[in-house]
């Protein structure tokens, strides 16, 4: 599962006016008792068919603490409620810390995980002329603005020596997206799984070129900063955590489940589901110096884009503390 879809760009994220950014590295509370953990009321920011529907399906939903889960459309105003303590933790796509931070958000990102990037698709008409990102030029290409996919046109173009100047971006989320490239109002789309099988499936899309070589398939847990200095809210974050991990895990040995439960929570037909997660789910991975370096590749080319007005310094944005419960999952 991916949490990229309806991510938007940072004119909806509302956070600019935050003052100066906070650092993400602050002094770890010490533990609380399993008492005062019991007392603890965890918000989690989710999105349709996401972390809640992942815990229940892999039977790890029982916790010590209590969850009082929000459904988020997206990526942007999920961390907008983070940063603000309308939510202590939720998961987003490789793009919204990004734009979160150029927002200078008082987040963290605590944890990472990483899919495939096969999914991670530039999308033509099974008829279409176009062979070679070459092809593209003058084309028009749907995509959703400050989404992941944004950022793999930005660097597919790059690595095939041409820019944005040199096609035209058509910004739509993926619903009107994929009305207009079944319509042929577009010459092609850049999307991800589950809409990468939805348009193979139904509607004969061939494959111009995937993410590999540009997409970086990361996922992050970002936390508030107001939760990880509060010592039980500290305690849960860890252990929800170190659940989704293993949620995750259990996701990969139990595909056909995931996908059934995933079809269920979010109305996609199954053969869909099936097909996205065929290609494998995100799976946890150390919050390491690559992560760091990919994250900061994919926010200089927003920057060098000019959809960010100034560079991001993503690595001042990441907390580490959890990364010694995390590797035991792994």
């Amino acid at each position: 599962m991916r949490l990229r879809n309806g991510i938007l760009a940072l004119a909806l994220f509302s956070l600019a006016a935050c003052g100066e950014s906070v650092p993400a590295s602050t002094s770890v509370p010490a533990p609380v008792s399993a008492d005062d953990l019991a007392k603890v009321v965890l918000k989690v920011g989710d999105q349709k068919g996401g972390s809640k529907t992942l815990l229940t399906t892999a039977g790890l939903d029982r916790t010590p603490y209590r969850i009082e889960w929000s459904t988020f459309s997206s990526g942007p105003p999920l961390l907008e409620a983070a940063s603000a303590g309308g939510i202590d933790i939720g998961a987003v796509g490789n793009t919204p810390p990004i734009f979160a931070a150029a927002a200078k958000a008082k987040i963290a990102i605590v944890s990472s995980s990483k899919g495939n990037v096969d999914s991670d698709a530039l999308l033509v008409p099974s008829a279409s002329p176009l062979r070679t990102i070459a092809d593209l030029r003058g084309k028009s290409i749907a995509v959703a603005k400050g989404s992941s996919a944004h950022g793999q046109i930005l660097l597919t173009l790059k690595k095939a020596g041409l820019s944005t100047q040199d096609v035209k971006l058509n910004f739509l989320q993926p619903a009107d997206a994929y009305a207009a490239f079944t319509q042929n109002r577009v010459d092609a789309w850049a999307i991800w799984d589950p809409y990468t099988s939805q348009a193979k499936l139904e509607a004969g899309a061939r494959v111009l070129t995937d993410g590999r070589g540009t997409a970086n398939g990361y996922t992050f847990q970002v936390a508030g900063q107001a939760a990880l200095a509060d010592a039980g809210k500290n305690a849960a974050i860890k252990d929800y955590v170190t659940r989704i991990a293993k949620a995750q895990k259990w996701s990969d040995a139990h595909r056909e489940d995931w996908a059934k439960a995933w079809a269920a929570e979010t109305g996609l037909p199954v053969t869909v589901t099936i097909a996205a997660t065929a290609q494998g789910p995100d799976l946890p991975v150390p919050l390491d110096d690559a992560v760091i370096a990919s994250e900061q590749e994919l926010a200089d080319a927003f920057t060098g884009d000019k959809v960010l007005p100034s560079k991001v310094d993503f690595a001042s944005f990441v907390d580490k503390r959890y990364a010694p419960d995390l590797e035991s999952v792994r």
